[in-house]
């Protein structure tokens, strides 16, 4: 996957386009979005949740009505997702380890390394995800470059998280 495109033209402009995240070499979920913003480096959008009814992981419970505004980035190894209820109430912020996003006029694609953070509205949680499905994806034998890439990641994400400076999250 590239990183970022060097055609200007392939930028996306204010509107709709689709998140496409990819695992294991198949699309996992593919939702609309509406763009936010795009500086070249970072694009913010907006969507709903995309899952079929509620899905409660116990420290959070994702349900039709909350909006995601995710960040995503051409040039880092990570995406942060602001989560609020439909009123508006910070839920906290998931962020999904990925290879760099690729943009393009009509899609955000990301490929999902199977490690997460989450990062409750308080900040008093911050909890490493899905550390066992990393270890058992092979990533770290078949691609030992994206694997350590994936895991600095991770342990960056964490630190500005406690330092309350999680990137796309306002300060404290």
């Amino acid at each position: 996957m590239s990183a970022r495109s060097t055609d200007p033209s392939a930028a996306p402009s204010a509107g709709s386009l689709d998140i496409v995240l990819v695992k294991g070499g198949r699309t996992k979920i593919r939702y609309p979005a509406e763009v936010v913003s795009d500086d070249g480096d970072r694009i913010t959008v907006r969507a709903s949740w995309a899952g079929d009814g509620a899905r409660d992981f116990g420290f959070v419970r994702f349900e039709p009505g909350d909006v995601f505004t995710e960040h995503y980035w051409r040039d880092r190894w990570y995406a942060v997702k602001e989560v609020r209820t439909a009123d508006g109430t910070l839920k906290g912020w998931y962020c999904d380890i990925t290879r760099p996003a690729v943009v393009d006029d009509r899609t955000v694609t990301v490929e999902d390394l199977d490690l997460d953070l989450w990062v409750s509205a308080d900040r008093s949680r911050v909890l490493r995800l899905d550390e066992d499905e990393f270890a058992a994806s092979g990533l770290a034998e078949r691609d030992p470059e994206a694997a350590a890439a994936a895991v600095a990641a991770l342990d960056a994400l964490e630190t500005l998280a406690h330092a309350g400076r999680l990137p796309g999250a306002a300060p404290h």
